[in-house]
């Protein structure tokens, strides 16, 4: 890579030694360490990142081609392209398909009776209130309206 030898190397570690000393030079080259795994990481991600680009735009290409000559007689590299994009499309779509529509229905339900049945509660709650009470009340909207009103017949 920088075409450095084994006498290269010894020099550097021979000035290294004497301009830091054996205290501080492990703590250089564990720091130099870290630097330059860190460089070959952001490399190697932007080098991932520009192939899945480069391969993103030749698929787009493809799928340009396909649709001119309107999916008919397609070569095996352009008809491998839209396979490859109609895959993809089917793993998006994948989580959505496994809810099924009596399980929606069900869930619905579910919450609307328990609604109706908080609201039935409280209903009966705001029936036994006025029967212990000489005035009336008005109709209780939510629990927190219950709980205000039957803090002020308390004081």
């Amino acid at each position: 890579m920088f075409d450095i030898g084994f006498w290269e190397l010894m020099l550097i570690g021979i000035m290294g030694l004497v301009v830091l000393g054996p205290e501080r030079l492990p703590v250089a080259i564990r720091t130099i360490k870290s630097w330059v795994s860190g460089v070959r990481k952001f490399s190697d991600t932007v080098k991932s990142e520009l192939s899945e680009e480069l391969r993103v735009h030749e698929l787009h290409a493809n799928l340009k081609k396909a649709e001119q000559s309107d999916m008919a007689d397609l070569s095996p590299e352009v008809a491998d392209s839209v396979k490859s994009l109609k895959e993809a499309a089917a793993m998006v779509n994948e989580p959505f398909k496994k809810i099924d529509t009596t399980t929606l229905d069900s869930m619905i339900s579910d919450s609307l009776a328990h609604s109706a049945k908080s609201q039935t509660v409280v209903a009966d709650d705001n029936e036994a209130s006025n029967t212990a009470s000489e005035k009336p009340l008005a109709p209780v909207k939510s629990e927190v309206d219950l709980a205000k009103k039957n803090n002020e017949q308390d004081t």
